[in-house]
């Protein structure tokens, strides 16, 4: 079977799910995975018009499949990949990021092609690496750097980190004109069109998209258009909705005026870190993503490379610093850090924290030397005595979301300020009971008092809770997580509200002091709870500033028959 034509080709199973073959340029073929009643995207929004999932097959005297498909996908797209070409020749797959709709079936090809070649960012190799669990052939690229297939494709990489996902790269065929981008100006559209062909008809689907995905990384999303900004661009080859082909510079325009406008607006962390020197990326990354979880920008410098101007500027701009400390002989990172010495000052927020190298340098010279100059510590130095541990990324989770918070901090007044004083009483008056939620996923355990709290089904058994994005819990409460609802008692509730109700510093045990014991998912029970449940995660619905977690029930106990639950009144309604 040989489905290399220029006119579409589809293939088709039960449920609604197709695929379209449809050759984009000379050598060129787009496989396009339809998902046209898909009502949700993972956790975070819903469709309105399904989606696509887009791969790419580019044969030269090399070849390359850039991306794959998702898992539902799997017999359809490799029966369509197997009819086109032998695995085995497939000489490159390009990994533009590592999220499971697009890298799901990788794993699969390795099985087909053990001898293939991964090119992806680093990031995304060491992501893949604890993926599918067995060695393989990579190569690990920067922005700049070329991959020529052979006279008619020659293939440029560009970096484009926490877009939305933190390994993410685009490809550039200089051939061609094709500029390669994943999830980076997608959206969830189904149809029967290939390209952009009615610019009204799909606009609205494009702002959605770029708004849930795009917006809350808006000074990424400025460096990566200033990146490819001198490239011929005739065709944007992304992974979800239509190829864009019609309205190029109107697309890219619309991304770059709603991320200034949004770049604006939002606080800025700046994070320096030492590349190829101990745990510093990784972990600065994991501080990061702990910023993202309270809403600020986050922007990553690699300490060694970067130059004097760049990192004046963004200093300049930043309201938070965060610096993994380089090796004491790194000359260009001792100039980088007397750049940001010179560039700080005293509205900051400053975190630092060792790179685990052997050889960094002191933190806490620096440390006192950004007191000095009258900067707010966000959180204690973060000391590295060992290979990173899942207690050690929590604390840096923790700590990234302490630095965010407090930045935040004026904001979150000000909204709650601004709200109708009769509608504040007004929703002050829906009143709710008393909950500890508790959580332990392999040695990182959590918790948070809770009253947004409602059973929500029957059958299965299901509850539902309210978890705000910026909780430190969050982290372990996503699809497959499990549990335990502690209810509390009315009467005997006041010891354990003010215990957890208190500001812990990051990865500090909170259940210091707290009689407990294990559950049969991991989880501690509270001993002073008045009755608890085990519960599994199912789905996530993002409600604004919060998740809705729903979960089903697997097991659980009263204490005391004759108790009551404790119950919670409010005065106001727009804040805890």
């Amino acid at each position: 079977m040989n489905l290399l034509t220029k006119a579409p080709q589809t293939l088709a199973s039960p449920g609604l799910l197709t695929i379209e073959t449809v050759e984009i340029a000379p050598q060129t073929t787009a496989i396009r995975c339809l998902d046209w009643d898909r009502e949700r995207f993972d956790v975070e929004f819903g469709l309105r018009n399904g989606t696509t999932y887009n791969s790419f097959l580019i044969q030269d005297e090399k070849i390359a499949l850039v991306d794959t498909s998702h898992r539902k996908f799997e017999q359809l797209y490799l029966e369509l990949l197997t009819g086109i070409i032998e695995p085995t020749k497939i000489d490159y797959l390009i990994v533009s990021h590592t999220e499971p709709d697009h890298s799901a079936l990788v794993k699969d090809i390795l099985q087909l092609a053990p001898d293939i070649t991964i090119v992806a960012a680093k990031v995304a190799i060491q992501f893949l690496e604890n993926m599918i669990h067995q060695p393989f052939k990579s190569i690990q690229v920067k922005s700049g750097q070329r991959l020529a297939l052979g006279n008619n494709h020659e293939l440029e990489f560009i970096s484009a980190p926490n877009l939305h996902w933190p390994d993410t790269i685009l490809t550039y065929d200089h051939k061609t004109g094709i500029l390669y981008t994943c999830d980076v100006f997608g959206m969830h559209y189904c149809d029967d069109h290939t390209y952009d062909e009615n610019f009204n008809v799909i606009e609205d689907d494009f702002k959605y998209y770029y708004d849930c995905l795009m917006g809350p990384n808006a000074r990424s999303v400025l460096a990566a258009l200033k990146r490819i900004e001198n490239l011929a661009i005739g065709t944007v080859a992304t992974g979800h909705g239509p190829l864009l082909k019609n309205y190029i510079p109107e697309w890219l325009g619309r991304y770059q005026n709603w991320s200034l406008e949004q770049a604006k607006t939002e606080k800025l962390v700046a994070l320096f870190y030492a590349e190829d020197y101990g745990y510093s990326e990784h972990l600065v990354r994991t501080i990061a993503h702990g910023c993202t979880r309270t809403g600020v920008a986050v922007e990553l410098v690699d300490i060694n490379s970067a130059e004097p101007q760049e990192v004046r500027e963004l200093v300049g701009q930043a309201a938070g610093l965060i610096i993994s400390m380089p090796a004491q002989n790194a000359v260009n990172a001792q100039a980088a850090i007397s750049t940001i010495l010179a560039a700080a000052h005293n509205k900051q927020s400053i975190g630092l924290l060792e790179s685990g190298g052997g050889e960094d340098e002191p933190v806490y010279p620096l440390r006192n030397k950004f007191q000095e100059l009258g900067l707010t510590e966000a959180f204690p130095p973060i000391l590295v005595k060992e290979n990173p541990t899942a207690s050690l990324e929590q604390l840096c989770d923790e700590a990234g979301t302490d630095i965010g918070q407090w930045l935040t901090r004026d904001h979150t007044i000000k909204q709650i300020k601004s709200i109708n004083t009769n509608l504040e009483k007004a929703l002050g008056r829906i009143s709710n009971g008393l909950y500890i939620i508790t959580a332990k996923k392999g040695e990182v355990q959590s918790a948070m008092l809770a009253s947004w709290v409602t059973q929500a089904s029957l059958n299965p058994l299901g509850v539902a809770i309210a978890v705000s994005k910026d909780r430190a819990i969050e982290s372990l409460m996503h699809v497959g997580d499990r549990f335990v609802l502690n209810v509390l008692e009315e009467g005997n509730y006041q010891g354990l509200m003010k215990h957890f109700l208190k500001r812990f510093p990051p990865g500090a045990d909170r259940f210091a002091g707290v009689k407990t014991y294990p559950a049969t998912n991991g989880s501690p029970i509270l001993a002073e709870a008045l009755a608890y449940m085990e519960c599994e995660i199912t789905s996530r619905i993002d409600c604004g500033d919060h998740w809705i977690i729903y979960s089903t029930v697997q097991t659980g106990r009263v204490a005391k028959v004759n108790a009551l639950t404790a119950v919670h009144h409010r005065k106001i309604g727009n804040h805890y």
